[in-house]
C-alpha cells in the first residue's frame, strides 16, 4: 500500500524542517511506497521554501487558511491508498510505518488508525499530567465506538486514513476550522469500518499550545468540543488562538 503524507503547514519555517527529515528517514528504513505533500497553507514566512527544499516533497498551495481546508487539499492532491495526516510540529519515530503497515494489512475492515502524542518539550510534570490523560483515551475510544456507536476517537496530527473510506464519507468538512475536525472525521469514518487508537503508536509533538494555553484549560476545551461533536455533530468551540508565529 502507498501512504500520502499530508502536513498542513502555516509559518513553520522554524520546525518544518525536523518533521520532513523524520518522514524522509522513516520511508528510507523500510523502504516504503510514499509520497509526501506540504500544504503551504497561506504562509507569510519561509515555509515553502523549506518544504521545497526537501528532495521528494511535493508542496501544495491552498490560501484558504483553515486546518481543514488544509487536510482536503493535500487529500485531493494525495494519490496514496493511505493518507497519513500529521502536523508540521511532529517528529515520528521509528517503526510508525511499520505499524500502519501491519495495523492496515492484517485487519481490512481498519479505516483509520491514531495514537498519542508524546509532548517531548514539555517541563516534566506537565508532560507527566498530560500523558495520564492521555491513558484515558482507548477506553473512551470502546465505549464511544462499541458501545454507544456514536463515534470514535482520533488525535489530530496522528491518524492514517484507507482512502477508499475517507472517499465514502465525503472527505473532510471544511466548515470546522479547527476544534472538533478530528473528532467529525472519526464519527463519520466509525460508520464504514473499525476505528483504532493504541497507546502503541506514538508521535512526538510540540506542546507549545498546552505551554501557551495552559494545561487544564486546553485539555478542558478539547474535551468539551469532543464530547459536543459526538453529540451535536459540530464543535461547540468556533474560534482559536494561532499560536503560530504570524509575519
Amino acid at each position: 500500500m502507498k501512504v500520502s503524507f499530508i502536513i498542513p503547514a502555516y509559518n513553520e519555517e522554524g520546525i518544518l524542517g525536523a518533521c520532513l527529515e523524520s518522514v524522509q528517514r522513516e520511508i528510507a528504513h523500510g523502504r516504503y511506497e510514499a509520497e509526501i505533500i506540504v500544504v503551504n497553507n497561506a504562509s507569510t514566512d519561509r515555509t515553502a521554501e523549506i518544504a521545497r527544499g526537501f528532495s521528494e516533497v511535493r508542496v501544495v498551495n491552498e490560501q484558504h487558511k483553515g486546518l481543514t481546508h488544509a487536510r482536503q487539499a493535500g487529500y485531493r492532491a494525495s494519490s496514496g491508498d493511505l493518507i497519513a495526516n500529521i502536523d508540521a510540529d511532529t517528529v515520528i519515530p521509528e517503526g510508525w510505518l511499520a505499524t500502519v503497515m501491519s495495523e492496515f494489512e492484517r485487519n481490512p475492515n481498519l479505516v483509520a488508525l491514531s495514537g498519542p502524542f508524546v509532548y517531548h518539550d514539555l517541563p516534566f510534570l506537565k508532560r507527566t499530567l498530560a500523558n495520564l490523560f492521555i491513558t484515558t483515551y482507548p477506553l473512551v475510544n470502546f465505549i464511544v465506538q462499541h458501545i454507544l456507536h456514536a463515534g470514535a476517537i482520533l488525535q489530530g496530527g496522528n491518524f492514517v486514513l484507507r482512502r477508499t473510506a475517507l472517499a465514502k464519507i465525503g472527505g473532510y468538512d471544511t466548515s470546522i476550522e479547527f476544534y472538533g475536525e478530528d473528532t467529525d472525521i472519526a464519527r463519520r469514518i466509525s460508520k464504514v469500518g473499525e476505528v483504532k487508537w493504541t497507546l502503541r503508536f506514538p508521535i512526538y509533538a510540540s506542546g507549545r499550545r498546552l505551554q501557551k494555553e495552559g494545561l487544564l484549560g486546553t485539555g478542558f476545551r478539547y474535551a468539551l468540543n469532543f464530547f459536543w461533536t459526538i453529540i451535536f455533530r459540530k464543535p461547540y468551540t468556533l474560534e482559536h488562538y494561532d499560536i503560530r508565529t504570524k509575519k
